[in-house]
């Protein structure tokens, strides 16, 4: 993926200088630790990765989902973790900017770009994940209409706890039908009536926090509500997971990428009856296909993330680009450890990690059987006879 102009190259540059000079060295001690890297986020801000998306206009970078993406598949061949704290980030940030009015655009993005504001998007719930229309977390309207209160939990947020500002998903009428119709979205600082609930432990993605958001009698101003309009929020957080998907998608290929790149070192420094494992046609087997699925990978977020920055609908695009590259993390990451041999099960090498980090990559931003079905529906709308 080729970035568009010399000024974006440059910022991926800036990225990929800092990935291998600050990111690597810490990766494994704030994994094994699950210690959040304030350090790192520090130095995001800096490197203006909170704005990475967000129009120039707004104080944003104003980078092309093709060069995000190659700057996010960069990291995460190093440590994938860190890309949650700005991707969740920007997706809240999308929603505002593809879909808020211009007050609102205003109001958030230039804090959102500095990181003066960081925060993410509440959609998961207890009892609702890849069916967001099963949400239960509702919204009422004052009588004045001035403000909304809502009541709901929800969960698995990333940045819930060091964040400070979320796009959240709600009803605004549970009774609605399509249920879509009755859901918005608001912006929604932390404060009185808005609680963070438990760190939720993971096996992977650590150093990250994800946890519980509550809402107990929550006064949001009504002028918070995206779009101004109620009943549009299924299509703000559908639109914002566009750009969420092509980022998993991304993070996928990306740990395929270091994983590969692990690969290739220890086979050519291993040595079994008497040469270098690389030498052994089964090594050189895995490698091929490892190698394939990062560049297959690389073309089909390319090609999702193209669309999306012509305004182009992309879910059919940007569900490949996830479903494929989140499946090559995985396989990657597994033949990895089969070319490191009993090492791999040692938490000295970097394989071990990402073998934890990349199923989480097929259940982010809808499942991958979630994925195929967007994938056959679109298919027969656009081939329909």
């Amino acid at each position: 993926m080729t970035p568009v102009n010399e000024e974006e190259a440059a910022v991926y540059d800036a990225v990929e200088r800092w990935a291998e000079k600050e990111v690597r060295p810490i990766a494994k001690r704030f994994d094994h630790a699950d210690e959040y890297p304030t350090e790192l986020v520090e130095q995001m801000k800096e490197l203006g990765l909170f704005g990475a998306t967000i129009a120039q206009k707004y104080g944003g970078l104003g980078l092309s989902c093709a060069t995000y993406a190659r700057i996010v598949m960069k990291i995460s061949s190093v440590w994938m973790a860190p890309v949650g704290i700005f991707n969740s980030h920007l997706i809240m940030a999308a929603a505002v900017q593809r879909n808020g009015t211009e007050a609102q655009k205003r109001q958030w993005l230039p804090r959102f770009a500095t990181g003066e504001l960081r925060g993410g998007i509440g959609l998961t719930e207890p009892n609702a994940g890849t069916d967001l229309q099963s949400i239960r977390t509702v919204a009422k309207r004052a009588a004045d209409g001035t403000q909304y209160t809502i009541n709901g939990t929800k969960t698995w947020i990333t940045n819930g706890i060091q964040g400070t500002c979320f796009a959240v998903l709600v009803k605004t009428d549970p009774d609605a039908e399509p249920r879509h119709r009755g859901m918005s979205m608001f912006i929604c600082e932390k404060g009185a009536g808005f609680a963070v609930g438990k760190k939720l432990k993971k096996m992977g993605y650590k150093a990250i926090d994800s946890a519980e958001l509550v809402f107990d009698d929550f006064k949001v101003p009504a002028a918070n509500l995206i779009s101004g309009e109620e009943g549009r929020g299924f299509k703000h957080a559908a639109g914002g997971l566009e750009l969420g998907r092509i980022n998993v998608a991304a993070r996928g290929a990306g740990i395929a990428m270091g994983a590969l790149e692990q690969a290739l070192r220890y086979a050519q420094e291993r040595q079994t009856f008497g040469k270098p494992i690389a030498q052994h046609q089964a090594i050189q087997l895995k490698l091929a296909d490892m190698a394939t699925r990062v560049e297959a990978s690389r073309l089909l977020i390319e090609q999702a993330a193209n669309k999306y920055d012509s305004g182009q609908r992309c879910d059919m695009e940007a569900g490949m680009a996830k479903l494929f590259g989140s499946e090559a993390g995985v396989e990657n990451s597994l033949e990895a450890m089969r070319i490191f041999g009993g090492y791999s099960y040692s938490i000295e090498y970097d394989v071990e990690r990402m073998y934890r980090d990349a199923p989480l990559m097929c259940i982010g931003e809808g499942t991958n059987e979630m994925q195929r079905i967007i994938i056959a529906r679109q298919l027969l709308e656009r081939n329909a006879i």
